[in-house]
Parts: structure tokens; sequence; C-alpha cells
């Protein structure tokens, strides 16, 4: 069975993670591992998951199955937290998954069974498990232009003219903010821009929802996605908690539907259920119980926001310092994009062989596609990068 058996190529960001702990140099720095992580180093318990989690210790009393879209009040309280009341939650169809990945699975997973012919539409560049995912279920699949890289902004124009060729049934896959890999994020009249697309040709918006929290905040990150929500008949939605509650390992997430009414949303439902018993059966409760617990009590909510405030300033304090000690040293504004993205995540632009040189010379870990982690950033690694980045790049 096996003999013939050719191994994979290995994921290139585990690669990377490799290739940094093998390395012994004392100023190393990591830059491309897609994690939060406090000026120390560490990617931490926040204090109200382990409230939370005190809280699920102290009173369940089972490890029975709970259902296989997950338990009911987790469902309603990320209904709530991605919503709001922007919709009718009856419209609004819900699964729990093993992350924001098994999300995005079964989401195309239910695409292949319904629309097996819809071709996926995927922003250039994004996510690698986006493209991954899609091929490996062998699904449609073409680009749309969307990061500009002469100015590190949008690329408006070409995103819409490259969109123009959606055909009705076809997916529009979107990043609800905080953009991996660039970290440029759509505005409002993009938005709605978007949402009138999808009214004049029948397309559907697919929006993977992973940094909620990270931009500007909870409600700002949100809006572009409610307010689509608010003009088309249905959309599919992919969501994670792996970094707004760090819980990563815990793999926290949810598949969802808004769907054209409440009868629609209960068929909907049920086929999330059913796709689910196919791949895992029941999806893991342990994060989602802390989720629920979380979002259910006003002081645990508070104690959480305050924290995901604290990481998303962070993050965007390392943004303007790195830009500000680039524009410093190399008396131009080339770098002042990075300032202006959100969430973890930018381009600044490297070549393979600068990223390579970052490494080897410099000892400053990134992406291959240049992809930089701005919570990796410290107060002591800023000067550093940046020197290094303006003596590589030029």
């Amino acid at each position: 069975m096996f003999e013939t058996l050719t191994a994979p190529q290995p994921d290139k960001i585990i690669q990377l993670m490799q290739m940094f702990r093998e390395d012994m140099r004392a100023g190393k720095v990591d830059l491309g591992v897609g994690v939060y992580k406090t000026p120390e180093g560490k990617t931490p318990v926040m204090k109200a998951v382990k409230a939370a989690e005190e809280l699920v210790w102290q009173t369940q009393d089972s490890k029975g199955y709970v259902a296989l879209a997950g338990d009911a009040g987790y469902l309603a309280a990320m209904k709530g937290l991605l919503f709001s009341d922007a919709v009718p939650h009856t419209r609004l169809a819900a699964a729990g998954t093993p992350g924001g990945t098994g999300a995005v699975r079964q989401v195309l997973e239910m695409v292949k069974r319904l629309t097996p012919e819809a071709t996926i539409w995927i922003s250039a560049p994004t996510w690698p498990n986006h493209p991954a995912i899609i091929s490996y279920l062998g699904l449609n699949i073409r680009e749309y232009r969307y990061y500009d890289t002469d100015s590190g902004g949008l690329d408006r124009a070409g995103m819409m003219q490259d969109l123009a060729g959606v055909q009705k049934g076809d997916l529009i896959l979107v990043h609800g903010c905080c953009h991996n890999p660039t970290g440029v994020d759509l505005t409002l009249d993009d938005w709605r821009a978007l949402g009138d697309l999808c009214l004049s040709t029948g397309a559907i918006p697919f929006v993977d929802m992973a940094y909620l929290g990270f931009g500007q905040g909870i409600e700002e990150d949100a809006a572009g996605m409610r307010l689509l929500a608010g003009m088309v008949p249905e959309m599919l939605i992919a969501a994670s908690c792996s970094k707004n509650f760090g819980l990563y390992r815990d793999r926290v997430g949810i598949a969802m539907a808004l769907c054209g009414d409440e009868k629609a949303a209960a068929a909907t439902g049920g086929m999330l259920a059913w796709l689910n018993r196919q791949n895992f059966a029941f999806p893991p409760d342990h994060g989602a119980r802390a989720v629920q617990t979380i979002l259910g009590d006003p002081g645990l909510t508070d104690v959480w926001r305050s924290e995901l405030r604290e990481m998303r300033e962070g993050m965007q304090a390392n943004r303007e310092a790195l830009a500000a000690e680039l524009q410093r040293i190399t008396g131009s504004d080339r770098f002042a994009f990075l300032a202006a993205h959100r969430g973890m995540f930018s381009l600044p632009g490297a070549s393979l062989e600068q990223v390579e040189r970052l490494r080897e010379e410099h000892g400053i870990y990134l992406v291959f596609d240049s992809r930089m982690n701005v919570a990796g950033l410290t107060p002591e690694t800023i000067p550093l990068v940046a020197k290094a980045m303006a003596e590589v790049m030029g």
C-alpha cells in the first residue's frame, strides 16, 4: 500500500518554523509564524479564557457528546458577535468546526455538493490554504487582483475589473478584515460595491473572518461584513476564534450561511451538521465552551475586549514604529504604507532573494512571499529589523 507513496511537499511555513528553531544565533527574529506574540515572545492564554475555563471546570458535569453542529449556545453567541442585529438570526445557519480552516473546508464541501460547477474567486494574494483546499476539492478557481505592490494598498480598479467576470452562482471569497497576507482591508464603500456586484450578477460572497478585533475593533472590523449581509440574499461565512481568543490549539471555528429565509436556514443548518458527521462527527467543545462562557458573561466579555484592545494597539504601535524607523533611516516614505495596514500581517515587498538575505545575513525570518508578522516585533528588535530592511531592500 505504501511502497509507491511519495510524501507531499512540506508546508513552507512549517519549514520556516523548523529553520528558525535550528538557527542558533542569539539575535534571530521570527516574523514569519502567524500567531500573536507578546513583547516577550509568548503566545499567552488570555485572562478571560483562563477565568472561563475555571468556570467550566467548576460547573461542567459531563463530557458527553453535545450535537453534530456543536452547542446551540456557542452558535448563538457567535451569531451575535459576528452579526449583532444586522440580519435576523433565524436566517443564519451555523455549525461548529475545528478552527477557521475547518470552517473553510466545510463551507466548500457544501458548495461542492450543491453547485460543483461554481468558480471560487480568490484575491491575489491570499492565505495559502484557500487555494489548497479549493484545489483539493476539485472546484474551479480564479484570482482577482487585490494588492497594489507599488502603493502598498488596494488595487481597487483591478479588483472590480476582474470581478466583472463572475457568473451567477460563483463565490467571491473575501477576507472580513486584516487581510492575510497583505494587511490591506476593504473600505465600507468597497463592501457596498461588492454587494452591488453580487446583486447584479447572482454571485455569492464568502467571507473568511479570521481576525475579528485585530484591525480597528470588533464593531469596526465586522462593519463591512454586516453591511454586505444586509444587502444580499445569501452569504457564506467561515470564522475563527484562534486569534482573537488566543485559542489556537483548541481549534474553535464556525461555518455559517446567511439564507433567504428561516426555512432555507433550517435546511442549510441540517446540511452543515450532516457534513460534520461525514468529516469529524462532533466539533471540539472545550474551546468553544470557553468562548460561549466569555460572551455570555458581561464581566468576562469586558475583560476579553480589554485584552483584545491591548493586543491590537500593541501591533499597531509596532507598525507605526517600524515605518517611522524606516523613514528615519532611508529618508523616504517608501515604507509608510506599513503603518496603514491592519492586523498581524504586511507585505513589505521583498523579493525571494531579499527574503533569503534577511534570513541568512541578519537572522530575520519572513515567509517566502515576504509576509511579515508585526506581532513578532519588539521595541528592541524594531531598529535592527529596519536597518536590515533598508540595507537589503535598498
